[in-house]
């Protein structure tokens, strides 16, 4: 339990009964994002006191007696491995009979929702999670745990990726760069080169993510500490495709600067996806006469996922497996639930690139 800021306590109470619709899972491991990082130092949503953690996965150890599928029709039975993806509220806009028609951004999500005294067990740096009845689930026993966890930020560029499909311009042959090469901009160029995408130009200051980029899938990198400003950064990624500048980008830093300079890094009637402030980063300074009109650049914005991507990932996933991309090398550090300040410190000091808390 997050009781205050930067500061996990490991608290005790009794699983609560189970209604008819709900679920008791055991919690077998669980990502930590960057937004567990950001309530950790700052609380920016208000949380305090709460059990935190979303990319969670686990396995069925009880359940009510109505539950017999998962979200998307798959028979559920004690021993599957589930995850989790929203909370249905009154919103007619987000149910199951229409995945595609909006993000679930404003939705519920376990592991983002304030304590209640009636039940603790609402998010996954726990040993126990109950999935209460509307919960979406998903039957993933099929998958191997390092898989199940990445399944969450996986879900998040497989939205950022079809919303770049939409420009028409993001296609089989288009040079494509990627700045930012965190686990999410190293998952957004695994989910390119999954596609069939081969020209990916990555761009980070850190040598350690820029090798991690080339496993992924790029075919070249770029550390934007070796070159002294915008232009010089510009003239390096346009050498890294040969002497051209990018068909589309996709932005994954949250830094106003990095924003700045993507449209420099894109050609002429080329396409943006922007989708590396998933929290308030700050104001970007740019013109919009040089870097959008008279480039007439195309620009979507992503946040989140719908539910149809969320299954997909799980294909996504299968198929990145079988073409040989290490997507469980991403997982640099795991711990144990009783180290899970350390853990929080090491998201926050950048050392590695997906922590996780895995149960004994």
């Amino acid at each position: 339990m997050l009781t205050k800021l930067e500061h996990f306590d490991l608290n005790e109470y009794p699983v609560p009964a189970l209604g008819d619709d709900d679920i008791l899972v055991k919690v077998e491991g669980c990502g930590v994002c960057g937004t567990d990082a950001h309530e950790f130092k700052r609380d920016p949503f208000g949380l305090i006191p709460v059990a935190l953690g979303h990319e969670g996965t686990g396995e069925i150890v009880a359940m009510g007696k109505n539950v017999k599928k998962d979200s998307a029709g798959k028979p559920l039975n004690i021993g599957d491995k589930v995850v989790t993806c929203m909370i249905f509220k009154d919103n007619p806009d987000i149910t199951m009979f229409d995945l595609n028609k909006q993000n679930v951004g404003g939705a519920d999500v376990y592991g983002l929702i304030p304590d209640d005294a009636n039940n603790h067990f609402q998010g996954w740096f726990a040993d126990y999670i109950v999935v209460k009845g509307g919960s979406t689930v998903f039957n993933v026993s099929d998958l191997d745990l390092d898989s199940r966890i990445l399944i969450e930020p996986c879900a998040v560029l497989i939205h950022a990726v079809e919303r770049a499909k939409t420009t028409g311009i993001l296609r089989f042959n288009s040079r494509v760069v990627v700045q930012g090469c965190g686990p999410i901009g190293l998952i957004c160029i695994a989910i390119l080169r999954t596609m069939g995408i081969e020209n990916i130009v990555a761009v980070d200051g850190n040598e350690l993510r820029l090798e991690t980029a080339k496993k992924m899938g790029a075919t070249s990198s770029v550390n934007f500490k070796n070159h002294n400003g915008v232009e010089e950064l510009t003239k390096g990624v346009e050498a890294a495709f040969g002497g051209h500048l990018a068909d589309f980008a996709f932005q994954c830093t949250g830094s106003p600067v990095a924003h700045a300079n993507i449209y420099k890094f894109i050609r002429s009637g080329g396409g943006l996806c922007e989708l590396g402030f998933f929290i308030n980063g700050g104001d970007a300074q740019i013109n919009p006469h040089f870097d959008i009109c008279a480039k007439e650049i195309t620009t979507v914005g992503s946040w989140v996922y719908t539910l149809r991507d969320y299954a997909t990932t799980f294909d996504f996933l299968k198929r990145a497996k079988a073409i040989g991309i290490p997507l469980n090398e991403l997982i640099t550090h795991k711990y144990p639930l009783e180290q899970i300040n350390e853990a929080l410190e090491m998201n926050l000091s950048m050392q590695g690139l997906k922590i996780a808390i895995v149960n004994k």
